[in-house]
């Protein structure tokens, strides 16, 4: 089996959900960064239209399938994938073993009602995991570099973003060197 499959010149990671958050999970136990993109088909479509999206998502450490229609294409093509690896199953999958290793997660985005509920639930949920921060998403192009160093000073483990494509993407490519 292919270790990445390409479908329209994106290279997705081919693995099970489980085994992709156990991958985050080691790389996170190893203070190693990782910039996850999870590509649905719209995504796919707009990385061919829009360069800077295009690269973006291709500076990505790992791309995978969160979308049937990529599985299917894939199949299609002759190489399957072996299977769907969702944002939010994969952010689940973490908060749980976060909770198990006692670590840190920062969230990045959604309206202000809906972070606020996010960190309330984590922190129902999840006891064991520290919530080292948490920002909506709607902030200024000149507030990025001070949201990045934010992040970097809180430690976390984890981040997870919310901003919706192609922003989040872009504001990740952007910053990942401030992480």
């Amino acid at each position: 089996m292919e270790q990445t499959v390409e479908i329209l010149g994106i290279p997705f990671y081919n693995v099970s959900q489980n085994a992709f958050i156990e991958e985050l999970m080691g790389a996170a136990a190893n203070n190693e960064r990782r910039f996850v993109v999870t590509a649905n088909p719209e995504i796919v479509m707009h990385a061919q239209q829009d360069i800077a999206f295009n690269q973006a998502v291709l500076n990505a450490d790992y791309i995978v399938a969160d979308g049937i229609g990529v599985v299917k294409a894939a199949s299609s093509i002759g190489k399957p994938l072996q299977g769907r690896v969702t944002g939010y199953d994969t952010m689940l999958g973490l908060l749980k073993r976060a909770n198990e290793m006692k670590m840190r997660v920062y969230f990045l985005g959604a309206k202000p009602n809906v972070i606020e509920k996010v960190v309330e639930q984590v922190q129902l949920n999840y006891q064991n995991i520290e919530v080292v921060g948490a920002r909506d998403g709607y902030f200024s192009a000149e507030d990025s570099a001070l949201i990045a160093s934010e992040i970097t000073a809180s430690e976390a483990d984890f981040v997870f973003l919310a901003l919706g494509f192609p922003k989040q993407e872009k504001w990740i490519a952007a910053n990942l060197e401030n992480f």
